[in-house]
């Protein structure tokens, strides 16, 4: 997603959460309504951006199945869900933009958006289970590090090579930390993602004020990192 998306991502679920806080304090409907449009507004804009990326997810799709030699098996059917349900949940999301946009309604619009929920739901779930399998795949690579540490100390007293030790250990430690670092902030903003169709198919009574804030997290964690790679 590109930064002006996630910018105006982030003000559509801010004003989605604020609009709440607006409501539930008794705050005159007059200064609610700024809120209100911004909500709709961003987010028709943000679905008229949208259209046409579900072919990019395809072919993510595609390019993750034929990666047999690169990502862990598990890993690689996980990356090929995910992409798979991004590309329907757009191709879903996108056939509803004339309904949504007052073009031309569809009685099967309402439909249409709850199946792109639930492709959206399914995608980030994949998302989300390869997040943990990675997190405990790291567990288990750092419980062998430290094993083979212990052993490494043994001998490195034997033919006294500190500095070789020292600069493998370190090295392998800070890849571990990064690795698990950034896995851990996909998955919050994973789990923040969720609650938006979680919330729009019923499977969690969630107010808009949890959604809002939750939209609102995972976006800034999206601006954050692409801030990151161009800094």
């Amino acid at each position: 997603m590109t930064a002006d998306a996630l910018l105006l991502r982030t003000l559509q679920y801010f004003s989605r959460f604020y609009a709440w806080y607006l409501f539930r304090t008794n705050t005159p409907p007059r200064l609610i309504a700024p809120f209100e449009a911004i909500k709709k507004q961003f987010a028709l804009t943000r679905k008229a951006l949208r259209l046409g990326k579900n072919v990019e997810h395809f072919k993510a799709a595609a390019s993750a199945m034929d990666d047999t030699k690169s990502r862990d098996e598990f890993l690689r059917y996980c990356a090929v869900g995910r992409q798979l349900g991004y590309a329907m949940y757009l191709t879903l999301d996108m056939a509803t933009y004339v309904d949504t946009a007052g073009i031309w309604k569809m009685q099967s619009a309402k439909r249409l958006q709850q199946e792109a929920y639930r492709a959206w739901f399914v995608g980030l779930l994949f998302n989300a289970v390869a997040g943990v399998y990675t997190l405990w795949g790291l567990r288990q690579r750092e419980a062998g590090v430290d094993k083979a540490d212990g052993e490494g100390v043994v001998e490195s007293r034997k033919i006294e090579r500190w500095d070789l030790w020292l600069t493998k250990w370190e090295t392998e430690a800070d890849g571990h930390c990064r690795e698990r670092a950034a896995t851990n902030l996909q998955l919050v903003s994973d789990l923040c993602d969720l609650t938006i169709p979680s919330s729009a198919l019923g499977y969690a009574n969630l107010d808009d004020g949890i959604v809002g804030l939750a939209g609102t997290v995972s976006s800034l964690i999206g601006v954050w990192g692409t801030w990151k790679k161009t800094a």
